[in-house]
């Protein structure tokens, strides 16, 4: 008599949110275990990108984060439309992210030792930089100013937002003052260069600061390959916006895999900043 074995669905039968195809090998992953290894795949260690939320719980002491300025929104100054009015792609990226907008700041600790963060998160509108972010970015590190903490900013962008024009633009010039203000008092500015940074963040906030740490392969660059190759009229070498190569030529201090991020940035603030204040209140942190 045959032996019926039991029924084992096929792979492509299981729910799509189950698994997930590493653009880098193409292995299928089991999203939990891709979450347990950081969104990070296993076998080739592409880093897979991630939402603000999931990185700021990833990087700071458990249970720390305190948000601020979670409800300020994008207004529609310009009334502009691509296909669609302007506050519709808002609210449908607010719908699809459960966030205002594509940043996220306050003050969290990290080893102990209190700090000013900021998060971009690229899943909302490709992390472009609109009124909102340059705004929060800035109020970041106002904050870490006012406190006499360091700053973090982790950045994942596809540039200035374009829906708003002039006004996107202008939040290049408000993040770099906000960034001089922090380094004539003397406090440290830790910027991470996650996949992408790019456009008007790569060219503002992203790329000041005292230590450029990046994550392995990050899309790193002003303007695409093709634009950038066209401008100066000249072939480009492979990767050469990849953080590999801007390591080698002197613009990232460090390429730190997203297992070993947290710690690194800790053992960097051990060096760039004296032991944080007992009772985490404010004061004035001066480097020599």
């Amino acid at each position: 008599m045959p032996i019926t074995l039991p029924f084992r669905p096929r792979r492509e039968s299981y729910p799509p949110d189950m698994w997930t195809q590493c653009p880098g090998c193409s292995e299928m992953l089991f999203n939990k275990h891709l979450d347990k290894a950081l969104r990070v795949c296993p076998s080739c260690g592409h880093h897979f990108r991630i939402s603000a939320p999931t990185r700021l719980a990833q990087l700071v002491d458990p249970g720390s984060f305190r948000e601020r300025d979670a409800g300020l929104v994008s207004r529609d100054p310009l009334g502009f439309v691509d296909g669609k009015p302007y506050p519709d792609r808002i609210t449908g990226a607010q719908t699809a992210t459960g966030r205002k907008d594509a940043a996220m700041w306050g003050f969290a600790r990290f080893g102990g030792r209190r700090v000013a963060i900021c998060a971009l998160d690229f899943t909302f509108m490709g992390g472009s930089m609109g009124s909102v972010v340059g705004e929060k970015v800035t109020r970041a590190a106002e904050g870490a100013l006012a406190e006499g903490v360091p700053l973090v900013v982790v950045s994942a962008s596809g540039g200035a937002r374009m829906q708003e024009g002039t006004l996107a633009l202008m939040q290049l010039v408000k993040t770099v003052a906000a960034l001089g203000a922090l380094r004539e008092a003397g406090l440290p500015y830790i910027s991470v260069l996650a996949d992408p940074t790019t456009g008007g963040v790569f060219a503002s906030f992203a790329a000041l600061g005292d230590v450029n740490v990046a994550e392995p392969n990050a899309l790193i660059g002003f303007a695409g390959a093709r634009v950038s190759a066209g401008t100066i009229a000249e072939e480009l070498p492979p990767g050469f916006q990849r953080a590999e190569f801007l390591l080698e030529h002197g613009f990232v201090d460090r390429i730190v895999p997203r297992s070993e991020l947290r710690d690194e940035l800790v053992g960097l603030l051990d060096v760039l900043a004296p032991p944080a204040p007992a009772d985490g209140g404010a004061g004035s942190v001066r480097r020599g």
